[in-house]
């Protein structure tokens, strides 16, 4: 009985983490990426690095996908630019070498 209960609860749960999760090309677009900062690391609670990675990576940014260009320094120019100021040039500069890392 305990196997069935927890096959059914797998099966129930599995749809929402990969919602939750995303799918890969169905991610929400943004019109800024403080829009989607904003979003990762106010509401979701992600780290300032994981918002700027998921947001950089995952989400088209004024319709741009992905949205923080191909080097590390022009990542970290643009998300400097694009990110107000609560945003540490150190966490913005270890988010982009993971984004690049990623591409």
């Amino acid at each position: 009985m305990r196997i069935v209960t927890a096959l059914i609860s797998m099966s129930l749960a599995f749809p929402l983490v990969l919602a939750a999760c995303g799918g890969g090309g169905d991610a929400d677009p943004f019109d800024t990426l403080q829009d989607c900062y904003d979003d990762h690391h106010n509401v979701e609670s992600l780290s300032v690095h994981d918002s700027i990675v998921v947001c950089c990576l995952d989400h088209p940014i004024a319709g741009v996908h992905p949205s923080c260009l191909t080097t590390q320094a022009d990542c970290v120019s643009h998300v400097d630019t694009e990110l107000d100021a609560t945003v540490s040039l150190s966490d913005i500069q270890a988010a982009c070498t993971d984004y690049v890392k990623e591409l």
